[in-house]
């Protein structure tokens, strides 16, 4: 049959690693592949083809799946079929058949033999001499610092501000200088993605690799293919549909490198789709962290000195290990990067678990768990009201942030031009009734409201580029066309309103396309919240580009000098005398006058050092049974500056979905593995993510700032909602009953342990 024949073919390789680990290796999570035996798969009917790690379609190269800048700052560990496993979910065979029975019928009939090693879980109980070590240096291409395989340490770095050793000193010698020390802990998180990966390999009509791929990051995964199959950039396409969320899961490329070996062994289209249950233990996760804290206070309230320390779980490889454990200080400490002192010292490292990756919020919910709930620990130590001591040390309007520069030597620190971080707490305090909680009746139950601040970025500063193309039909509608990822926020939507409002239409007017290399403009993806801030700048100035040409035409129709005219309403109006000519008259003029013909287009790309950040003030108002640990989460509030809201409805899904998540991560039974390490979730009713039953009232409250470097004002809004509930509600539940719960997920037996023991 030719390859361009679409025959239904299905494999899932994480399946293929999944049958074999569930028979013959479930217990033995390290080891070398020594013997592939596929002769009785090959042999089945329906079966197209099947792969090891020696065939020859499959490369042996490494990459990194993480999609990042170029070069990659992730470490290059990993090869499309591997020989040495690390964890339960390495691909290792896959098949190709007519049907997905078909396939699984041939993964199972696949005889592997392999030689076991020793399993390490604890990233603490990985870095000691005498641990299984993972990783082989001289296999693994790695620029990150403090890379340390013989201990398992994938990156490690430290930064300082001031001289914090100094502080803690003079600390001991003055009795009006608090200090206090305090550690945290954050477990696995799913991504819960409504659409599981999927991808589709084929070659097109001039025999070039043609991807159809549920990614947050076409042109990254290009250009990693390109290196992959050593294969030139121009002979890959990889095209976007609109896809079914991502929140971070698909900025790797999974699924499409063995895609596109299945596809050249069997010589025809191969689609591969991942089923739930790898989703749970094979993709990417959000990396568990512990956190230890501690800083020096003044009774007073006023910060001398935070020193912030993280150890990660990059799992069995290393996409984002660096990037995302620096953000868990770089992403919250700027609330107050007033304090003179400041110091983050931080360690990724490998074990023998699911794998870490990039997930909404990118180590931000880690940090701000730590520090949001360190600072409640100290207000009450110091018998001030949290919110007190928060203000009297709040980043403020025209600062100048230095905490996120910690860990680069002060690298792209950012100057603050817009920060409505106080109305965010006094609306957020008004609507959740801070000043007014009435406590029950009973006895034994006790209310309070807990509060947490939050702080992200708009994009990555100084690592970001985004462009736009726009061009106008004869009827005055525009074909807008950009490279970044629509995931389900309303990006496009978003998109559309930029360019209408530029150009004086109605954004049902601007048809934005799915992102396709072959066709639009370059973009780095949808990552970091970064569409709307960067994409949105680069489709901004397109449009006025656009505008630039329309006026031309539309001064020449009116007789009217182009700085006398306006677009507006779906016309062009002069200014003086007010008359006017439609869009859809410039249109016709454009390609069919008689004047100069021109096909009315604009085109721009936007990059920048600036990443403003938006800022926040979650609150949660909770009652706790002091006799059983239980607690109700009677309202979740969320007040956010995001600068100008481009669509406030969107806005505020993005808030309130951003909630459910956080709370999630606060409450859900989570990722659990038995002693061994075995994934002991693999579906939605082991996860426990909370149910529309289960989720408390939301409350998500915008207040407009106005961002000079984003389009219309703009900042982020995506990722920072993220990272308030854990702190909060642990906030809400040490004022309630007094006993804190410093690692998640927040249970009632957790609490009623620590009532007990208090």
């Amino acid at each position: 049959e030719s390859t361009s024949c679409r025959v239904a073919v299905v494999l899932d390789t994480l399946s293929a690693l999944c049958c074999f680990v569930r028979d013959a290796f479930y217990d033995r999570l390290h080891g070398y592949v020594t013997e592939i035996d596929t002769s009785a798969a090959e042999a089945m009917e329906g079966v197209y083809a099947v792969i090891t790690p020696d065939s020859d379609e499959v490369p042996d190269s490494m990459y990194t799946s993480a999609g990042q800048s170029y070069p990659e700052p992730s470490p290059w560990d990993l090869t499309v079929l591997r020989r040495k496993v690390r964890y339960v979910g390495d691909p290792i065979a896959a098949v190709a058949a007519t049907d997905g029975q078909t396939a699984d019928k041939a993964i199972r009939a696949i005889d592997v033999t392999y030689e076991e090693l020793d399993v390490v879980l604890d990233p603490e109980e990985a870095m000691e001499p005498d641990a299984p070590q993972i990783h082989d240096p001289d296999q693994v291409e790695n620029v990150q610092p403090g890379a340390d395989y013989e201990r398992n340490i994938e990156a490690q770095t430290e930064g300082e501000i001031g001289d914090v050793d100094a502080a803690f000193e003079e600390a001991t010698t003055r009795d009006d200088w608090i200090v206090t020390e305090t550690e945290w802990k954050t477990p696995y998180q799913s991504h819960c993605v409504p659409e599981p990966h999927t991808t589709i390999a084929h070659r097109d009509e001039d025999n070039r690799f043609h991807l159809i791929t549920s990614t947050q990051v076409p042109y990254h995964t290009r250009r990693q293919l390109a290196h992959l199959f050593d294969v030139p950039i121009r002979d890959i396409r990889v095209t976007k549909p609109r896809i079914g969320a991502g929140f971070g899961a698909k900025q790797s490329m999974l699924l499409e490198p063995i895609t596109v070996a299945l596809m050249l062994a069997a010589n025809r289209p191969v689609k591969l789709e991942t089923t739930r249950r790898e989703q749970f233990y094979a993709m990417r996760f959000r990396r568990s962290a512990r956190v230890r804290m501690r800083s020096v206070v003044t009774q007073e309230g006023e910060i001398k000195a935070l020193d912030m320390s993280a150890v990660t779980n990059s799992g069995a490889y290393g996409p984002h290990g660096l990037t995302v454990t620096s953000s868990i200080a770089t992403k919250p400490l700027p609330l107050y990067t007033h304090t003179p002192n400041i110091r983050f010292e931080m360690k990724a490292v490998h074990t023998n678990l699911p794998i870490g990756g990039a997930i909404r919020g990118y180590g931000a919910p880690q940090g701000h768990f730590a520090l949001e709930s360190h600072m409640d620990e100290v207000a009450n130590k110091l018998g001030l009201d949290p919110i007190d001591l928060r203000s009297r040390n709040l980043i403020g309007n025209g600062d100048l942030d230095t905490a996120s520069g910690v860990t680069t030597d002060g690298e792209h620190v950012r100057r603050i031009r817009s920060c409505g971080i106080d109305e965010c707490i006094e609306r957020g305090k008004d609507a959740i009734g801070w000043e007014e909680v009435e406590q029950p009746e009973e006895e034994h139950l006790h209310r309070a409201c807990g509060v947490a601040l939050t702080a992200q970025k708009s994009g990555v500063a100084g690592d970001e580029l985004g462009a736009a193309h726009i061009k106008m039909n004869e009827d005055g509608s525009f074909i807008l066309q950009t490279g970044a990822v629509d995931i389900g926020p309303g990006a496009d939507t978003a998109m559309a309103q930029i360019a209408a409002e530029v150009l004086g239409v109605s954004p049902e007017d601007v048809l934005v396309q799915p992102s396709d290399t072959d066709i639009s403009p370059f973009d780095y993806g949808a990552y970091a919240s970064s569409t709307t801030y960067v994409t949105g700048s680069a489709v901004k100035k397109a449009a006025e580009d656009a505008r630039t040409h329309l006026s031309e035409f539309a001064s020449q129709m009116l007789d009217e000098p182009v700085e006398n005219l306006e677009a507006r309403d779906g016309a062009v109006h002069s200014k003086q005398t007010g008359d006017s000519v439609t869009i859809e008259e410039i249109g016709y003029e454009s390609i069919y006058g008689d004047r100069v013909r021109e096909q009315i287009m604009g085109q721009a790309s936007h990059s920048t050092d600036e990443s403003p950040p938006p800022f926040g003030a979650q609150f949660a108002d909770v009652t706790v049974n002091e006799h059983t640990g239980e607690f109700e989460i009677h309202r979740l509030v969320y007040a956010v500056d995001c600068g100008v809201a481009i669509n406030p409805d969107l806005a505020e899904g993005q808030v309130e979905g951003a909630m459910h998540m956080s709370y999630e991560l606060a409450v859900s039974a989570g990722l659990s593995f038995e002693d061994d390490g075995t994934p002991e979730t693999l579906g939605f009713r082991d996860y426990g993510m909370p149910t529309t039953e289960d989720q408390p009232p939301l409350d998500s409250i915008l207040v407009e700032t106005y961002e000079p470097t984003g389009p219309f004002g703009a900042k982020s809004v995506a990722e920072i909602p993220v990272n308030g509930v854990p702190p909060a509600l642990s906030n809400a539940i040490r004022r309630a009953v007094g006993v804190r719960v410093n690692d998640l997920p927040i249970t009632a037996e957790k609490i009623q342990t620590e009532i007990d023991n208090d």
